[in-house]
């Protein structure tokens, strides 16, 4: 890979089920719907805080419900708006994009830019959580990086990775792009679009909610080992 020095940015799309009061009425009985995977992903907003902390890098978060818009969709997406919000009218919607969605978009953009101006190539660490068993299937994966593999460096990047995480916590399943796709729409999509691959890496990373523990967080151990199987990684590439 280049020699260019690493920055990192953390960010953590959906971690929280916050519904603004000006929408309130919109989720009226919808309690259960907001506490589930459907309106966040618990566990991602401390262990986002985490891995930023370890990393000395920008944390960029909403802790607001992705019913109400879910910003890892792109603006188009028939899903960036749910069945709460879906039926507002199209200047609705678009006050929902403008007011939740773009700034936090365009934030992260504007933060990796800012990283690869100063001759950084920049490691985007987006942090997810998925719910154990969706529509009756259980899914194998306990932490899962998605990336492009049509990107060089983040295939070499994300196979070395993930033999370093299944040698640090074996009795851990260990994926690469599943139980989602990282080409799958999103904002590491979007942003390399938006910018040359020798600048921008793009990751999520996938942690099974059925690791939360009592107080609804994951282990600070996990996020260790993301944090030096990382280091040892980038180390020698």
């Amino acid at each position: 890979m280049t020699g260019r020095p690493w920055s990192f940015v953390v960010t953590a799309e959906h971690g929280g089920n916050v519904v603004p009061p000006e929408y309130a009425h919109l989720f009226s009985g919808a309690e259960k719907t907001l506490a589930s995977h459907h309106g966040w992903e618990p566990g991602t907003l401390a262990l986002a805080e985490q891995l930023s902390s370890a990393l000395k890098a920008p944390f960029l978060s909403s802790t607001v419900t992705r019913l109400l818009v879910d910003l890892n969709r792109s603006p188009h997406h028939p899903r960036v708006c749910s069945e709460f919000t879906r039926s507002l009218d199209r200047c609705a919607r678009n006050d929902l994009i403008t007011k939740w969605h773009s700034p936090h978009r365009a934030a992260v953009q504007e933060t990796v830019e800012g990283q690869a101006r100063r001759g950084r190539r920049v490691l985007h660490l987006g942090i997810h959580s998925f719910t154990p068993v969706l529509n009756g299937v259980r899914r194998k994966p306990d932490i899962a990086l998605l990336y492009d593999p049509a990107q060089l460096a983040e295939l070499t990047l994300a196979k070395r990775w993930a033999v370093a995480l299944g040698s640090a916590i074996p009795d851990f399943v260990i994926r690469r792009n599943d139980p989602y796709r990282g080409t799958s729409d999103g904002l590491t999509t979007m942003l390399r679009r938006a910018l040359q691959a020798v600048t921008y890496l793009g990751f999520e990373i996938e942690i099974n909610q059925r690791l939360l523990g009592a107080d609804g967080n994951f282990a600070t151990h996990i996020g260790s080992t993301l944090f030096g199987t990382l280091g040892e990684t980038l180390a020698h590439l």
